[in-house]
């Protein structure tokens, strides 16, 4: 158990699961006055509208301030935000919702893509790795995507630079059960009883090296079941314990929150933020969510994502988007972190050895450049060959 005044040392078990805490921590309440960029606060949860905040994205000192608060809610505060119209073109949305259609139809027929998280196989539609059957099936429709300055801006305030994404398509049809209350990846994902080997610090860490967000592609009214959330909870020190105790999750069911979302809004919340995706009871909603678990440069991603074929399928895209004035600087940017690996290690520093630095360069600093200067998709192809060499040997 850990004591007050050891601060993060020592190590959570059962006994420090102390649910009056609990609700005492979830019973807080949001000022609007605490989230001056929201244009609204609904249920504790500060809502964004990313219609009249995108020209914010590309202002250095707003987009800092901006950027500030969406790291304190999600860490100090509520722990999680929504953006509404993060997608201001929702043709975007439904160009991959046609993509994702097609790979489940197939997946299901070839009997893959089954399992889920906290919730019965067979229950929902999942698509695994949704990120690089997306990029290798329609590399345009992905850029275009993942060419999106607020999902990229959310991403840097919670984990900087060099992030990487990854995405799981969750489909629930009517009648498609709730999951069970849980925190996420890293330690959500281990038993209580492997979860209390790591030390209390651990536990503190984890929840800054992912950030969980789900980009709507249909309207979701509450009756089809959008994430059940319990504001505050990813403030609870013991919870990656607490959430297997079955009085937790009895209370995180008698007091969660709900909210409806438009097709093309997004949240995203602190990944130990107590939640749990809610039961389809509508007649005919196929509630479809990309799901984005999007990892810090220093920790390890879920996935295992090639992405070095990513980056070698958007490329000529990219070139052809970006001459064609359909992308700015920004937006293809944020569809380079989306693709390349943006941290240069681990490697090999024998034979990948940073040169007038201390890092060498990354996969996304090679696709940026060949982005920039033009090149040909078979220099592209042969550089980044090179780099795998390098890092391999």
């Amino acid at each position: 158990m850990v004591h007050q005044d050891l601060g993060y040392v020592g190590y959570f078990d059962r006994e420090s699961c102390d649910l009056d805490e609990f609700k005492v921590l979830t019973s807080q309440n949001l000022s609007a006055d605490a989230v001056p960029h929201a244009a609204s606060v609904e249920k504790n949860v500060p809502v964004y509208d990313m219609q009249t905040l995108r020209p914010v994205l590309g202002q250095a000192d707003e987009r800092q301030g901006l950027l500030a608060e969406w790291g304190w809610v999600l860490s100090k505060s509520a722990g999680v935000i929504v953006l509404k119209a993060a997608y201001q073109d929702t043709s975007v949305i439904d160009r991959a919702t046609e993509v994702f259609r097609q790979i489940i139809d197939e997946e299901r027929q070839s009997g893959a893509g089954e399992g889920d998280h906290f919730a019965a196989s067979g229950a929902n539609d999942r698509i695994w790795n949704a990120l690089q059957k997306q990029c290798l099936r329609d590399p345009e429709g992905f850029a275009l995507y993942f060419a999106n300055t607020a999902i990229a801006a959310v991403c840097e305030a919670w984990l900087g630079p060099n992030y990487q994404m990854t995405a799981q398509v969750n489909q629930v049809r009517p009648g498609g059960k709730a999951q069970q209350a849980h925190r996420d990846y890293h330690l959500g994902f281990q038993s209580a009883d492997s979860a209390a080997r790591y030390p209390a610090h651990a536990h503190y860490l984890t929840a800054a090296l992912t950030l969980q967000g789900a980009v709507a592609h249909c309207d979701m009214p509450v009756e089809s079941g959008p994430t059940k959330l319990m504001p505050f909870s990813q403030l609870y020190p013991s919870g990656y314990l607490a959430f297997h105790d079955p009085a937790h999750r009895d209370h995180f069911e008698d007091s969660y929150i709900q909210l409806p979302l438009s097709k093309g809004d997004a949240v995203f919340f602190n990944p130990a933020l107590f939640h749990a995706a809610g039961e389809n009871s509508s007649a005919d909603i196929d509630r479809m969510a990309n799901l984005l678990q999007i990892s810090s440069a220093f920790g390890r991603a879920m996935e295992a994502v090639d992405r070095r074929a990513m980056s070698q399928a958007v490329f000529p895209h990219l070139i052809a988007l970006k001459q064609r004035g359909d992308l700015s600087a920004s937006e293809l940017d944020a569809a380079i972190a989306a693709t390349a690996e943006g941290y240069p290690f681990p490697t090999n520093l024998d034979t990948d050895p940073p040169i007038g630095g201390n890092a060498p360069e990354s996969q996304a600093d090679i696709l940026c450049q060949a982005v920039s200067e033009g090149w040909s998709e078979t220099q592209l192809a042969d550089v980044l060959s090179a780099l795998q060499a390098r890092q391999a040997a």
